[in-house]
């Protein structure tokens, strides 16, 4: 696969339950996804591809959702292990100096849209706390005014 090109993970195999005619998808698991992407990206060349960390920060939302739904046991484990461990990314840059205002706007958006999905059910209460780390981790790497990165505007919600 080039750099340019961004493959998905498989959707969710369905398997049958003997105990009747009914299917049960296999629960998605964020962190799981995040791992995986994170290695292949770093193989041989230890460095970060940007846009695919955008594009996994972009997905949290819906994993969000999917990963709670399909475990509600495990769900919220899952996804705070991939979003954690996408924000660490984020900040490891920072810290290099090698991260971009449009991968700072991309998490700042994705906290955003986390936030309001976990509003939508008191079940997510554990992943707005951690959005809410999260965020603060984020705001923390901001220039002064909570707007821009090193001059760069960002997305702020509203």
């Amino acid at each position: 696969m080039s750099s340019g090109e961004y493959r998905l993970a498989s959707p969710p195999a369905l398997r049958h339950e003997r105990d009747g005619d009914t299917a049960h998808s296999i629960p998605t698991d964020y962190g799981a996804f995040v791992v995986q992407t994170l290695t292949r990206m770093t193989r041989g060349s230890g460095s970060i591809d940007q846009v695919e960390l955008r594009r996994c920060l972009g997905l949290s939302s819906s994993y969000l959702i999917t990963d709670m739904t399909m475990d509600p046991e495990r769900g919220h484990s899952t996804w705070l292990t991939g979003f954690r461990n996408l924000v660490e990314v984020v900040v490891a840059l920072h810290g290099r100096s090698e991260l971009e205002a449009e991968t700072v706007s991309a998490a700042s958006k994705a906290c955003s849209e986390c936030w309001t999905a976990a509003e939508s059910w008191r079940e997510m209460d554990d992943c707005k706390d951690g959005v809410k780390q999260a965020a603060i981790r984020l705001k923390g790497l901001l220039d002064p005014n909570g707007k821009t990165y090193r001059g760069m505007p960002i997305y702020v919600p509203t």
